[in-house]
């Protein structure tokens, strides 16, 4: 990942104990300007006042983080601003609604401990979460960066789409926990969920895509999960390789009244009628690919 996100001709510097954050430059069409991310950074000192955190303003996010300031500065630059840029160039007009801070915490231990004491809450997500009631994303940086593109996707889904339903909102998701750029744009790889996939197709316990677009917020959440957040994933995968799924995101949205689950603009989208045929072809697509690539 690298980022081309520009930067202030004045630099605003931050001191934060162990660090001096740079910012960006927010982009043109955000609501929010150079003072009030100055002043959301005044009251994150006074949250954070005796801790070593560099912090950088990342529009529309802060990044906060307890690793070497150059860590931090990297992560901020070749993860959140690059996904920002790429998501916002494939699906997005509109930055998030609030200043969001993203808080990178360097292992383990510094995760658990200061998600308790800053939010009081432990964490129940090993790689990381994101928290409406705290206004943040919340991260164990040490697992990688693909949980982090996760949660990016969905404030500015929020704030682009409200009424998504969530098997979209998920699979768009998990498609960039694994991801990088091809050809300028941000593409996602095979992961972890593959697997477990495979082996539903093989039991033949994966739903059809007309039950999965069908699955409410609760449905989707609590039965099958894992299935659902990997087949989700996948059929957004398989959108992505068929060079159909910006496409799909842009015409679902348009249709999203006379079409709320997704369903009929998949199908038109795919130029299928027979789903029953299609979800055959997608499951002898999912049983070939492999993870690790």
């Amino acid at each position: 990942m690298h980022n081309k996100y520009p930067s202030l001709a004045a630099i605003i510097l931050i001191a934060f104990a162990a660090g001096i954050a740079h910012s960006a430059t927010p982009d043109k069409n955000s609501s929010f300007t150079d003072a009030d991310y100055a002043a959301h950074v005044k009251e994150l000192r006074k949250k954070a006042a005796d801790d070593q955190f560099t912090v950088i303003v990342t529009p529309p996010f802060i990044v906060i983080g307890d690793e070497a300031p150059a860590a931090v500065k990297r992560r901020a630059d070749a993860t959140v601003a690059w996904a920002v840029k790429k998501l916002k160039d494939a699906y997005f007009d509109k930055d998030p609604n609030e200043i969001l801070d993203i808080w990178l915490f360097k292992d383990k231990d510094s995760y658990q401990r200061n998600a308790q004491r800053l939010f009081d809450k432990k964490p129940d997500k090993p790689f990381g979460y994101y928290s409406g009631r705290d206004h943040a994303l919340v991260m164990n940086i040490a697992t990688g960066g693909g949980t982090l593109v996760h949660e990016i996707v969905h404030p500015f889904m929020a704030a682009n789409f409200p009424d998504c339903p969530s098997w979209l909102n998920e699979g768009l998701g998990s498609l960039y926990e694994q991801c990088g750029e091809e050809n300028g744009q941000i593409h996602g790889y095979t992961n972890w969920r593959l697997p477990g996939l495979q082996e539903a197709i093989r039991a033949k316990k994966v739903p059809s895509f007309k039950a999965l677009c069908s699955t409410g917020t609760n449905d989707f959440y609590e039965k099958d999960r894992g299935t659902n957040y990997a087949q989700a994933r996948y059929l957004c995968y398989y959108l992505q390789q068929h060079d159909l799924l910006k496409k799909f995101y842009h015409q679902f949205h348009k249709n999203r009244r006379e079409d709320p689950t997704g369903y009929n603009t998949l199908k038109s989208v795919l130029a299928r009628d027979d789903m029953d045929a299609f979800q055959q072809d997608w499951e002898q697509f999912v049983l070939k690919l492999r993870f690790p690539e």
